[in-house]
C-alpha cells in the first residue's frame, strides 16, 4: 500500500489508514486494533470495571466498527452511538471526537429497556452545531450488523465491515458511481488482498486514541440539577459520593462541600 500523509511522531495511539479504491469508487478504512484494545483494558482495570465476557466481546467489535467509522468522517464531527441489543440484554455506548481523535465508551448492563427490536441510536454534531439523531433497527446481536444497518438506512449508502484477523478490522463504504456488485461480493480474503488486486490511493492516516476527557467539573455539572432539588437525597448524610462517568465509567469522588460551592457559583 502506498505511503503518504505522514503521522506526527508526537502522537500516540491507533493508526487508521483510509484509501480510495480506484475504479471501484469505494473508501477503505483499516486498522489493527491491538493498541486500542490494550488501552481499553487498562482503563477497565484502573476503574475496577469488569463487564461480562459476552458483553465485553460485543463491545470490542462495536469499538472497532465505531473507530473505523469516525476515521472515515470529517474532522469537524463528534459522534455517539448507543447500540441496544435485546439478546443478550445490553447497551453498548461509544463516543468520538474527530478533532482530537478521541474515542471512548462503556457497557451498560443494568436497567436496560426491553424493546420489540434491536436499535442503534446515532447522534452527530458538526462544527459544534445542533445535534442530529437517527434511530435504526437491526437484526441479530452483532455490532457490525448494527453499524451496517446504520449506513444502509441512515447514511443511505452501502457499507461492509470485515474482521480480517483477531484484532484486524476493515470498513468499505460506497461513494458515487460505486461498483456495488463488486462491493457486495467481497469476502474477507478479498479484502485482505486488496493492495494486490486493486489500485489503492492513500487518503489519510489518522491517530485514534482511548480518551474521554471527563473530570471533576464535568461530574459537578452532571450532579448540579439533583443538588439543586434534593441535596439530602443525593448525599444521604455522607460527606462525599462516588459517581461514574456516563461516557466511560471512570470513578470520580465528589464532596458535598465542593458541590455546594459549585451550586452557589451557578445560582
Amino acid at each position: 500500500m502506498s505511503e503518504s500523509t505522514p503521522v506526527n511522531p508526537a502522537q500516540s495511539g491507533l493508526e487508521v489508514r483510509t484509501y480510495f479504491v480506484r475504479s471501484r469508487n469505494v473508501l477503505l478504512a483499516r486498522a489493527e486494533f491491538s493498541e486500542l484494545f490494550v488501552d481499553y483494558y487498562l482503563h477497565l482495570a484502573d476503574q475496577r470495571v469488569s463487564p461480562q465476557p459476552e458483553h465485553d466481546a460485543l463491545f470490542k467489535r462495536a469499538l472497532a466498527a465505531f473507530t473505523l467509522h469516525c476515521a472515515s468522517r470529517p474532522w469537524n464531527e463528534m459522534t455517539a452511538w448507543t447500540i441496544n441489543i435485546q439478546e443478550p440484554l445490553v447497551n453498548l455506548f461509544l463516543a468520538g471526537d474527530n478533532e482530537n481523535g478521541a474515542v471512548t465508551g462503556r457497557v451498560f448492563d443494568e436497567n436496560v429497556k426491553r424493546l420489540p427490536e434491536n436499535l442503534i441510536y446515532a447522534d452527530v454534531v458538526r462544527d459544534r452545531g445542533a445535534p442530529r439523531r437517527s434511530t435504526v433497527e437491526f437484526n441479530g446481536s452483532d455490532p457490525l450488523a448494527a453499524a451496517t444497518a446504520f449506513y444502509t438506512q441512515s447514511e443511505q449508502r452501502a457499507a461492509r465491515f470485515f474482521q480480517l484477523g483477531e484484532e484486524d478490522f476493515a470498513l468499505l463504504t460506497e461513494h458515487p458511481d460505486c461498483d456495488l456488485d463488486w462491493l457486495q461480493g467481497l469476502t474477507p480474503e478479498d479484502v485482505a488482498r486488496l493492495d494486490e488486486t486493486e489500485t489503492l490511493v492513500m487518503m489519510e492516516r489518522r491517530i485514534q486514541r482511548w480518551h474521554c476527557g471527563c473530570n471533576q467539573e464535568r461530574m459537578l455539572q452532571v450532579l448540579l440539577p439533583v443538588m439543586q432539588t434534593d441535596p439530602e437525597g443525593l448525599f444521604g448524610g455522607d460527606p462525599k459520593i462516588e459517581i461514574r462517568c456516563p461516557r466511560c465509567a471512570a470513578r470520580h469522588a465528589i464532596t458535598r462541600e465542593a458541590l455546594e460551592a459549585y451550586a452557589a457559583s451557578h445560582s
